[in-house]
């Protein structure tokens, strides 16, 4: 055989890691921000996440890429806040049971 199958521009296994982790940062973003309750708040933050991605979709630095532990402990402090909001503003209530990632 000759040469690799691989197309050239395929990535390493660290690099495969690292955009499988951002890309479940900014689908976990979206999905957070799915539950904000007001539309313009919505608008606002998804513009935000979209336009921050964009903006560092080249980076290979450690210190952008590496710190998505930190940004995943805030969205999920971020996503457990906006459920507390929405169980007081549902009318019918809220059990703690309730599964909120819809």
């Amino acid at each position: 055989m000759a040469g690799s199958r691989l197309p050239s521009a395929a990535l390493s296994l660290k690099q495969f890691l690292q955009r499988q982790r951002v890309l479940g940062i900014y689908r976990n973003m979206l999905r957070t921000i799915r539950q904000v309750p007001a539309e313009t708040d919505r608008k606002y933050l998804r513009d935000w996440a979209r336009e921050e991605f964009k903006r560092n979709k080249d980076a290979t630095d450690q210190v952008h890429t590496s710190s998505s532990s930190t940004q995943t402990a805030h969205l999920d402090q971020v996503s457990h806040r906006t459920e507390q909001q929405s169980c007081h503003l549902d009318v019918q209530g809220c059990r703690p049971d309730d599964d909120h990632t819809s």
